[in-house]
């Protein structure tokens, strides 16, 4: 049960993270309505991340704290490196579906707001699934 509780709080923590990255998405996409859409879909994403990797850090530390104070040296740093490939691997994964997403959805001539919140969605799904089951097959968590 210990796995599916730890597994159960990454995810939570994924969640959080993907709704204030939406916001700050959605508010940038709006600050930045006058770029191109190229460009605006760049700025929001790097703003994105900023808030998401901010969140995510600060959550991570906290849930693990404990548990990484018991655990031998070695033990977690073979946790940490498989949580971080596991976590590159999503972000790259995120990462093409996001952009690609925005970018079809502003062309498309949806309202930046919708756009921006449709494009999170639809990355922030993919990315839970990628980075679960990577995790999963390492048994990381």
């Amino acid at each position: 049960m210990r796995s599916n509780r730890a597994l159960l709080q990454i995810n939570r923590t994924f969640l959080v993270c993907f709704v204030g990255s939406a916001l700050t998405t959605v508010a940038a996409t709006e600050l930045f309505s006058e770029y191109e859409n190229h460009i605006r879909t760049t700025l929001v994403i790097a703003l994105g991340y900023v808030a998401f990797f901010g969140i995510f850090s600060s959550f991570f530390y906290l849930d693990n704290k404990r548990r990484y104070g018991t655990m031998e040296r070695g033990a977690i740093k073979r946790e940490l490196l498989a949580t971080i490939s596991s976590l590159a691997v999503g972000e790259i994964v995120y990462l093409a579906v996001k952009w690609l997403a925005l970018y079809y959805l502003l062309e498309a001539g949806l309202e930046s707001y919708i756009a921006a919140l449709a494009s999170e969605t639809i990355s922030a799904g993919v990315y839970v699934v990628v980075v679960t089951v990577l995790l999963r097959k390492t048994d990381t968590f």
